[in-house]
C-alpha cells in the first residue's frame, strides 16, 4: 500500500490523519543489509518538482507490485500537514511532517524551481538529525543545494539540474559538482531532477536487497529505457538533431564545446575537412541561417542561462561566452533578448 496522497486542490483541502512510521535507533543500514523493510522519506519543500516526486516513487511501487510484497515504504513529509503546492500549482498532502517522521533508511529532498539561496532553516535542521541518526540522504532536482546549504556534501560527488549548477558551484565552491543525471557516492545519492530519479531509483533497486531483473521488470512496466548515472544531463546535440546532416551536427558540436573562445567558421570548416562555402550551404539548407549567426545564438543562450541562474558578474558571464567586451555583449544580448543583461536579471528577480 502507498501511503501517498496526492490532491490536485486548493489550500484547505481535507486532510485527515496518516500513518506514522516508528521511530528506532540510528541503525538505518541494517534492513538494507538483511532484505527488510526500506523506509524513504521525500521531503517536499514549496515549489518542489512534482513529476521528480513520482519518478522517484513509482518505482518503488512497482517493486512491491512485482515482488508481491511490501520491501519498499514510502512517506512524503513536509514541515506541517498542510497541502505543499509544486512548481505547476498541484498540491501534494504530506504523509508526516518533520517533527513525527523519524524513522527512515533514506531520505530525498525534493529541491524548489525557482531556486531560492535562502529560507531553508528548518529543512536544514531536520536533514542534519536524519544524517547524525545514520539515513542515507539524497538530493533530488534543486535537492543537491538544500543538502549543500545542510553542510551534508562535504567530500562526497554529487549532481544537480544543469539550470542550477552555477548556483550551486559559486555558493559552494569546495563541493563536486557533476554534469551527469545522477550521482550515486557511499551514503549520499543526488540526481538532476525531471525524469531522472526513474534512472536513480532503479538503479538502487538493481542493488540488495533487489536485483537487476527487478530494477529491468520495473523499468519494463515504466515502458522506460534505463539510463546510467555516467549519461550527461542534457540531450547530445546528436540526439537532438537525428537526421541531421553528420557534418552539421560535429560542428554544433564544436561550436558547444568551444563558447569560451569561440572558433571562426573558416577554422570549423577546416577541421571538418571542407571548405567555408560548404559549411555554409550546409546551415543554410539545415538550419537556415549562418555558422556564425548559430554561434552567436548558442553563446548568447548560454549567457543568459548563466545571468538568471547565477549571481556571476555580466562581465565574468560575458568573457566566459566569448564576448570580448561588454558593449557588444549588451548589444547583441539586447538585439536577442529585448533586454540588456541587468534589466533582465533585474526583471527576472522580482
Amino acid at each position: 500500500m502507498s501511503i501517498i496522497s496526492l490532491l490536485c486542490t486548493a489550500p484547505g483541502a481535507l486532510s485527515g490523519p496518516r500513518p506514522a512510521l516508528r521511530s528506532r535507533p540510528a541503525t538505518r543500514a541494517l534492513s538494507m543489509m538483511n532484505g527488510g523493510l526500506q523506509r524513504f522519506g521525500f521531503l517536499v519543500v514549496p515549489n518542489f518538482s512534482l513529476i521528480a516526486l513520482s519518478a522517484a516513487i513509482d518505482p518503488l511501487r512497482l517493486a512491491n507490485a512485482v515482488l508481491e510484497r511490501r520491501a519498499y515504504e514510502y512517506a512524503v513529509v513536509a514541515a506541517t500537514r498542510e497541502p505543499v503546492p509544486s512548481s505547476d500549482g498541484i498540491r501534494v498532502v504530506p504523509d508526516l511532517t518533520m517533527a513525527d517522521a523519524l524513522d527512515f533508511d533514506a531520505v530525498f529532498v525534493i529541491g524548489p524551481n525557482p531556486l531560492p539561496r535562502q529560507g531553508y532553516g528548518e529543512c536544514v535542521a531536520w536533514l542534519r538529525r536524519m544524517a547524525a541518526a545514520g539515513a542515507t540522504l539524497g538530493g533530488i532536482d534543486t535537492g543537491s543545494y538544500v543538502l549543500a546549504k545542510a553542510g551534508l556534501l562535504k567530500g562526497y560527488r554529487c549532481t544537480i539540474h544543469w539550470e542550477d549548477r552555477d548556483a550551486l558551484l559559486e555558493d559552494f565552491p569546495g563541493i563536486e559538482v557533476s554534469e551527469q543525471l545522477f550521482e550515486i557516492d557511499r551514503d549520499r545519492h543526488t540526481c538532476s531532477g525531471g525524469i531522472s530519479p526513474l534512472d536513480m531509483m532503479t538503479t538502487l533497486l538493481s542493488r540488495p536487497p533487489g536485483s537487476r531483473a527487478l530494477a529491468e521488470q520495473v523499468s519494463d512496466l515504466l515502458v522506460a529505457q534505463r539510463r546510467g548515472g555516467e549519461e550527461k544531463q542534457v540531450v547530445p546535440l546528436r540526439h537532438r538533431l537525428a537526421g541531421g546532416h553528420p557534418l552539421v551536427v560535429s560542428a554544433l558540436e564544436m561550436m558547444e564545446s568551444n563558447l569560451e573562445e569561440p572558433l571562426s567558421p573558416t577554422e570549423i570548416a577546416g577541421y571538418l575537412g571542407i571548405s567555408r562555402r560548404q559549411l555554409e550551404r550546409l546551415f543554410s539548407e539545415q538550419l537556415g541561417m549562418s555558422p556564425a549567426r548559430k554561434y552567436l545564438q548558442l553563446r548568447l543562450e548560454r549567457a543568459r542561462r548563466a545571468l538568471l541562474r547565477s549571481s556571476r558578474a555580466p562581465e565574468d558571464i560575458a568573457q566566459s561566452t566569448g564576448f570580448v567586451s561588454m558593449p557588444h555583449f549588451i548589444t547583441r544580448y539586447r538585439e536577442a533578448y529585448g533586454y540588456t543583461p541587468a534589466a533582465d536579471r533585474a526583471k527576472h528577480r522580482s
